[in-house]
């Protein structure tokens, strides 16, 4: 393995990367993200290595998932960290395109999905999953990888990019990857960086919190009822607020009464000015 990773900057040059491996028969994995990696990321980079010739990870912290008052100009960035980690990892070639190659001047198209983007994450960060389908569709279709890996951390993103994905006749598996968390059960996340060691220690509280939950339902407590005490506890915990806890359809995300389906609970909240989502298999 060399001791640098690959990395190019423009749509010219990855296609050229790409059409030389495939060229010689290998197949290709795509892991997008917006750096500041951590072991949630590493371990999508390991498993995209396990299952594909060659493995393309994309770094491009894309404004249009930021509205104009969250972290945008603030978020973690670390190139030369990220890359180092990615060469450990098994990656064979870093994309990192500037803005100005994903959204060049005149750039007029966004893509929508609707319905399963509409709840949860849609309510609260209504901008959010046009940025996302409208970048990982420029993604794949600049890449055209055989899979595409993404965290279930983020588990409506997942959801909205396999629908997107399949309305589109876009010719790339998506693959979901366990959720990687710390040795307390919090979801890893770049945006983790940003708590006090007092909120950290809090933080903790929101996977347990949704175990709890679990149970609940398990244990024949109205859905509803599970929701709304999640929150009040989160709350008693020391979370300042929370946008949502919600048990869904696994798939489409749209309420349910009982768990006869496969179904997911989600939860959104506030720790001072930093937010943290996280779900689980109900």
């Amino acid at each position: 393995m060399t001791s640098s990773l690959p990395v190019v900057r423009d749509v010219p040059s990855l296609r050229r990367e790409v059409a030389a491996w495939r060229g010689s028969g290998r197949t290709i994995g795509l892991v997008p993200t917006m750096g500041a990696l951590h072991e949630g990321h590493l371990s999508l980079v390991r498993t995209a290595k396990e299952r594909c010739d060659r493995v393309i990870t994309t770094l491009f912290v894309n404004p249009r998932q930021f509205a104009p008052h969250e972290d945008f100009e603030r978020y973690p960035r670390d190139e030369a960290g990220d890359s180092a980690m990615l060469v450990a990892a098994g990656c064979d070639l870093l994309y990192a395109p500037e803005r100005a190659v994903m959204y060049p001047e005149g750039f007029a198209t966004n893509v929508i999905v609707s319905d399963v983007s509409t709840p949860l994450e849609g309510e609260f960060r209504p901008h959010f999953f046009g940025g996302v389908a409208t970048v990982v569709t420029k993604l794949m279709l600049q890449a055209l990888p055989d899979r595409t890996y993404f965290g279930e951390k983020d588990y409506q993103q997942l959801q909205v990019v396999r629908r997107m994905t399949r309305d589109l006749d876009i010719p790339v598996t998506i693959e979901g990857c366990p959720t990687v968390r710390e040795a307390d059960g919090l979801a890893m996340s770049s945006r983790n960086a940003y708590l006090s060691p007092d909120q950290r220690r809090v933080a903790a509280r929101l996977n347990h919190i949704i175990h709890d939950t679990i149970k609940a339902v398990h244990a024949g407590a109205p859905i509803e009822a599970a929701e709304q005490e999640a929150a009040q506890h989160l709350i008693a915990a020391g979370f300042t607020s929370v946008d949502y806890v919600a048990i869904r359809d696994a798939e489409t995300l749209a309420p349910v009464n009982d768990l006869a389906r496969p179904t997911r609970i989600l939860a959104a909240a506030w720790l001072g000015k930093t937010r943290l989502i996280d779900n689980m298999a109900v």
